[in-house]
């Protein structure tokens, strides 16, 4: 690029990007926010102050050159905007939407010392749409070797290590236990938040790089880690299968009939047709009055989808206050505007049955604030007497994952005393040429921290291997001179635009 940056004069206020009306939008699973028309993206663009410290790199744990895929757009270089998020994601029409930018790369940005910070998600967003529509994608910089990788998951992680392996030229095989690739993005998110025409188009990039999706194939039971080196020709492994085992409080009449995690009711309804709900019928049931417990952005997932699914009534139940709730700010809001009924400083006790074993309330208690615990947060403390039920028919769990352990049980992979994957500095396993990461190592982290986790595994498989340390070259390819970005509250409706 080589201009000089300079500090100047920037509208001061945020540019609003356009949602649908929640009285509308609780009744379908069509798109809530409808993205940046072309003259907005340009304006929220221009309030970028091109910072030569950057500090909105640091803050992004793939470290995107963020100024300089906002300063191609200002110019009304969209393909170029392009061009330098590809350098670093692959994921951008994903990460745009899903991403928590507000305490990662929006929460350091300069302009927000003063003002609202850049919505750098949102122009990412906009530009990865941009790239959707007109086919842009990045084409291997290197000749194939000879070297076999399977990818086992495809989430984020995976997707982010099998694409950069197979741009050096590898052969790689994702294995999916699902029928449809994806991983979380699939399974996890509804698509009035990532729509599963985003994901499709963002794995189709992928299966233009040759890399081969095997679906419904468990690792672990079909075959082995070990088998996949020792008879099935692979030369490395990258174990990016998630951490997706539900996890719940332990609490008397968790096992009765209506009782739910929230993995169960997302996968149900993102695989299973209960976004074309009331077209057919949902394969959740008749889920009457719902209770989730939980403040994280999958209980606002869980309850936003069963607004959605014909629930009577949805009410959170969260022991801390909502300025503790560790969900996104804006999808509480959106959660609030949609007719969620949210009980703080409110503790579940027991799920309450009738004689057929079938759910009928939630024992809570109320809670007060001490002082902070180990997280940071305000310690919760019950009041005493303070117990009262709260009437439900179906009780969802959101309160976190663990990791599955069908992959350790099934290999001599080295687990920690939580279940995780135990790795080296390079993610390498303790079985030679097996590599791990994202949320199967860590923990549950974000979709930008997984995928950060899958390149950082491909760059040591690559030098495990033997081949060139450095990243592939990305060259966008693209038919058009066009750029058709997404308009309206349809979010299916494009139009033929030039940014001239």
């Amino acid at each position: 690029m080589g201009k000089k940056r300079t500090i100047r004069t920037i509208p001061q206020e945020r540019t609003p990007m356009v949602q649908r009306p929640a009285a509308e939008r609780a009744r379908d699973f069509t798109e809530v926010a409808c993205g940046y028309a072309p003259g907005e993206a340009l304006r929220e663009a221009s309030r970028c102050l091109l910072c030569p410290d950057e500090p909105c790199v640091r803050g992004c744990p793939v470290g995107i050159d963020i100024p300089g895929f906002i300063e191609r757009l200002g110019e009304q270089d969209v393909r170029g905007a392009y061009e330098v998020l590809s350098a670093t994601t692959l994921l951008p029409a994903i990460c745009g939407r899903v991403c928590p930018q507000e305490t990662q790369c929006e929460g350091v940005c300069t302009v927000g010392g003063t003002l609202e910070p850049v919505a750098i998600g949102r122009l990412e967003r906009f530009v990865g749409d941009a790239a959707i529509a007109e086919g842009w994608a990045s084409v291997p910089s290197a000749e194939p070797n000879t070297f076999h990788v399977a990818v086992i998951g495809s989430g984020p992680a995976g997707m982010a290590c099998a694409a950069d392996l197979a741009k050096a030229g590898c052969a790689v095989t994702v294995f999916e236990a699902l029928q449809q690739p994806g991983g979380v993005l699939r399974y996890g998110i509804p698509d009035f938040r990532l729509p599963n025409e985003v994901i499709d188009a963002e794995i189709g990039k992928l299966a233009r790089l040759g890399i081969n999706f095997r679906c419904n194939t468990l690792v672990g039971r079909l075959f082995t880690v070990e088998q996949l080196i020792r008879d099935m020709g692979f030369h490395a492994v990258f174990i990016a299968v998630g951490a997706g085992a539900p996890s719940f409080m332990g609490i008397p009449g968790e096992s009765l009939n209506g009782v739910l995690s929230a993995n169960e009711l997302l996968t149900r309804a993102n695989l299973m047709r209960a976004r074309d709900f009331p077209a057919v019928d949902t394969p959740l049931g008749t889920l009457g009055r719902v209770a989730v417990v939980g403040a994280g952005n999958t209980a606002m997932d869980a309850l936003r989808v069963s607004v959605r699914s014909g629930a009577e009534t949805v009410s959170c139940v969260y022991r801390r206050s909502r300025t503790e709730a560790p969900a996104r700010a804006e999808e509480l809001a959106h959660a609030e505007e949609e007719g969620v009924d949210f009980n703080w400083l409110t503790e579940p006790v027991a799920v309450q049955g009738d004689g057929e074993r079938r759910v009928r309330g939630l024992l809570c208690r109320r809670m007060a604030l001490s002082e902070p615990d180990a997280s940071g947060r305000a310690r919760p403390v019950p009041v005493p007497g303070s117990e009262f039920e709260l009437e439900c028919d179906t009780v969802v769990f959101a309160i976190g994952t663990s990791a599955n352990g069908i992959l350790g049980r099934t290999s001599q992979l080295e687990l920690d005393e939580r279940g995780y994957i135990r790795v080296d500095q390079d993610l390498e396993t303790s079985m030679d040429g097996v590599f791990a990461g994202g949320d199967i190592v860590t923990g549950a982290a974000t979709v930008i921290e997984a995928m950060g986790a899958g390149r950082r595994a491909a760059g040591s498989i690559k030098r495990y291997l033997g081949l060139a340390a450095a990243e592939a070259e990305h060259v966008p390819a693209s038919d058009g001179d066009g750029m058709l970005f997404g308009l309206g509250p349809e979010q299916r409706g494009y139009a033929r635009v030039h940014l001239a």
